[in-house]
């Protein structure tokens, strides 16, 4: 009932029928009207706390975070939140961007690999990745992510990183200018250095990418708004409709890396940025979080309409 009202009141929100610095019902008010528990209202009110979309006024109540714009929103498929497993008695290795491998199932994870050691070979493989592995991640990234690509706008990758790679041998020319976040990953530094790009340090804060900073003249622009490497900030709603706008403003590209995404402990993960406008965002995704690297699957998901555009040698 709380993702339900999280929903409605995030469409709410991006449509204008609430609207910016507007308040809204206390908690207990609220739960009175709708005929449900104060707690499925704090919850959701605590949700989109995260996400940006409400600023509380100490002493006044619920508001609606100034700077909002009416925008549609996607309304995405509801799920309930996994059940939290129990911390491992074991100490705990606190290094960022490793995986916690200690949550994966061990007999599901065999079962998988015996399943896929039965496959038989294919004797010409699909270029966008097999067919069964994409339907697949459509359909996680859907419903954990938010994220609807169709089939032909989603490519399987060895990781996210490599899925960057792509996205910049195919979009970029040498000397194009590329923002990235500052501080920032430094792999995906290298691989857009190796194609030729010049680097444009672009200021982070604990929100995450400052976007009244960028500049103007940026080709792309690549970004953690989940979970911003390596400072952790997430970035709000108000910043993520400016970040989209600019880039609709100066023709430029997003590639989201949806870095570390699915982790969130004290509300459910956030939407992605792609889910908002998927004309000017690539997305860029991985297992190497959530299973392991050793896998070494990843994914970029955009619509097929822009692949066909850029294969043309079209630059809108």
């Amino acid at each position: 009932m709380s993702a339900q009202l999280v929903a409605q009141l995030r469409a709410a929100m991006g449509e204008g029928r609430l609207a910016a610095g507007e308040r809204l019902p206390s908690s207990r008010a609220l739960a009175g009207l709708l005929g449900v528990s104060r707690t499925v209202v704090t919850e959701a009110y605590e949700q989109l706390y995260a996400e940006g979309w409400l600023e509380g006024r100490h002493g006044s109540g619920t508001y609606v975070t100034e700077g909002v714009a009416a925008a549609p929103v996607p309304r995405p498929q509801l799920e309930t939140k996994p059940a939290r497993r129990a911390a491992a008695p074991e100490e705990i290795d606190l290094r960022p961007g490793l995986a916690w491998i200690g949550a994966l199932d061990t007999p599901a994870w065999r079962r998988a690999w015996r399943l896929a050691a039965g496959m038989p070979p294919q004797q010409r493989q699909d270029p966008h990745g097999l067919l069964g592995l994409r339907e697949a991640l459509a359909d996680y990234i859907r419903r954990s992510r938010g994220v609807t690509c169709p089939l032909d706008g989603l490519l399987i990758t060895r990781g996210a990183t490599n899925g960057l790679d792509l996205l910049a041998a195919t979009v970029l020319r040498p000397g194009d200018r590329v923002g990235v976040e500052e501080p920032g990953y430094g792999r995906a530094r290298a691989v857009l250095r190796g194609r030729g790009a010049e680097l444009v340090p672009c200021p982070v804060d604990e929100h995450g990418l400052v976007v009244d900073a960028l500049p103007d003249d940026l080709r792309i622009v690549y970004t953690t708004p989940s979970h911003q490497f390596p400072m952790g900030g997430v970035l709000p709603v108000p910043r993520r409709q400016a970040l989209l706008a600019w880039a609709r403003r100066n023709g430029a590209l997003i590639a989201e890396d949806d870095y570390d995404g699915e982790f969130r402990y004290d509300v459910a993960p956030l939407p992605a940025l792609y889910g908002l406008d998927p004309d000017v965002v690539v997305y860029l995704g991985t297992t190497a979080k959530i299973l392991t690297a050793d896998m070494g699957v990843g994914w970029l998901g955009g619509r097929p309409i822009w692949w066909r555009r850029w294969r043309s040698g079209g630059r809108s």
